[in-house]
């Protein structure tokens, strides 16, 4: 029995940080869960509705449906990740997305894709693309936590621009089934490397956060900085008491929403404006690959500086890209401008992760992240339904891109109203203890 223990408990010893092989690994996790993400479901919507006998509104109704209930697990999953760690959550929802891609390759009818769309959206994106995967970044890292989370949010960006490249050229080739069907069985033996690196906690193999050799002098003082440090154990309640939980919320549901409408529409907009489907589809797939880069450097400069100013800064410039989205010819000068609104769009969805963790610290994230979960996801389920209900009553993308301007703007000033949260008074008595 111990030396089947001490095979299951086998991990590499890498001569770097244990870290940042966990980070590249859960970037495996990533590719298998983001062939249902809800901008890939976008990038290769024509493909699924022509074959179908489908319009885009029914897609779109699709994604909204996955996200959203997909956002109701994750204050579940939140609390099983900060309890027990992403070894078995990841694998577990690796093979149940394998199996499920093979099944969806499989349906013949709207109910079959929607059950089965759903249900994949549902265990891959809180244990594969999210919750899970953000609390093991905050867990191994303290000094270079936002670039951490950065990474996991660039697994995921990445990630969903080449399962767009894969889908689209099977599709071209043989189709869609086809495609979902190779993704799945590409999905099985990767479960193996998820299951030998993946680990909760940086102290369960013996290291500290960032590979440190000594814990930091305010934690190890026990003085007040340990009151302030990042690892105050919040309580649910307190957080949601405060004013700058929801703040954060507010602003990252407003941008992740619209962020989302204009994601879903782009390669329709594309098209529709007389690009081949094929190039409209290279167009979202190599912004989001851009954009997926883009994020480690945010997460490195706001180590470095504040989250809260790099968050200004990010929703102020993505005001440039939707603006010219409305006024410039899409047809010539789409492309660019949409590798442009890609680059910022990356980032957008990662800050709000960023601020929790800047101002609630690591002992809490999962299930404090798990609790913004369902408005996160309720943002990104809006944006595609948004976007198609705007498209049909208008007939045009104008209103869509209106929308989202007058979203940022209010980002921004919920965003400028965020401050520091009051360490809760239990945390000086039990100093004193």
């Amino acid at each position: 029995m111990s030396r089947l223990k001490k095979i299951i408990d086998w991990h590499p010893n890498p001569p770097f940080y244990y870290g940042w092989l966990l980070l590249g690994t859960a970037a495996l996790g990533a590719f298998i869960g983001t062939g249902v993400a809800q901008t890939v479901l976008g990038g290769v919507q024509d493909l699924i509705a022509v074959d179908m006998g489908w319009d885009r509104t029914t897609i779109a109704f699709a994604a909204t449906a996955g996200t959203w209930i997909s956002g109701l697990t994750m204050p579940f999953i939140g609390r099983l990740a900060d309890r027990y760690g992403p070894r078995y959550m990841m694998v577990i929802a690796a093979l149940m997305v394998g199996f499920g891609y093979i099944a969806l390759s499989n349906v013949s009818s709207l109910w079959q894709f929607f059950v089965i769309y759903i249900l994949l959206r549902s265990v891959a994106g809180p244990n594969l693309q999210n919750v899970v995967p953000r609390t093991v970044a905050v867990n191994f890292f303290r000094r270079r936590r936002n670039l951490a989370l950065g990474i996991t949010a660039q697994n995921r960006i990445v990630t969903e621009s080449i399962n767009i490249q894969i889908i689209t050229l099977v599709s071209n080739y043989l189709d869609w089934r086809a495609a979902y069907r190779i993704l799945g069985f590409v999905a099985l033996p990767l479960v193996i490397p998820l299951f030998i690196v993946m680990r909760k906690r940086p102290e369960d193999i013996g290291l500290l956060p960032d590979g440190d050799k000594s814990p930091p002098p305010e934690q190890a003082s026990g003085g007040e900085g340990a009151a302030r440090n990042t690892d105050f154990d919040w309580r649910m309640r307190e957080a949601i008491a405060l004013p700058t939980f929801w703040f954060i919320v507010g602003a990252e549901f407003l941008a992740v929403a619209t962020t989302g409408a204009i994601g879903f529409q782009i390669v329709p907009f594309l098209s529709d404006a007389g690009m081949t489907p094929t190039i409209a589809a290279s167009a979202l797939s190599i912004s989001i690959f851009l954009g997926g880069l883009s994020v480690p450097l945010w997460g490195y400069i706001s180590d470095k500086f504040s989250v809260k100013k790099l968050a200004i800064t990010a929703l102020s410039l993505i005001l440039v890209p939707t603006v010219l989205l409305l006024l410039v010819d899409p047809l010539a000068y789409g492309f660019p401008v949409v590798m442009f609104w890609g680059i910022l769009a990356g980032g957008l969805n990662i800050v709000g992760s960023m601020m929790l963790s800047n101002y609630f610290g690591r002992t809490s994230f999962g299930a404090l992240n798990g609790l913004t979960g369902p408005f996160r996801t309720a943002a990104m389920g809006l944006g595609p339904s948004l976007g198609a209900l705007l498209f049909n009553v208008t007939g045009g993308y104008q209103a869509i891109f209106l929308t989202t301007i007058v979203c940022y703007a209010v980002a921004i000033l919920l965003t400028s109203s965020v401050r520091s949260p009051r360490i809760p008074a239990r945390a000086s008595s039990a100093i004193g203890r």
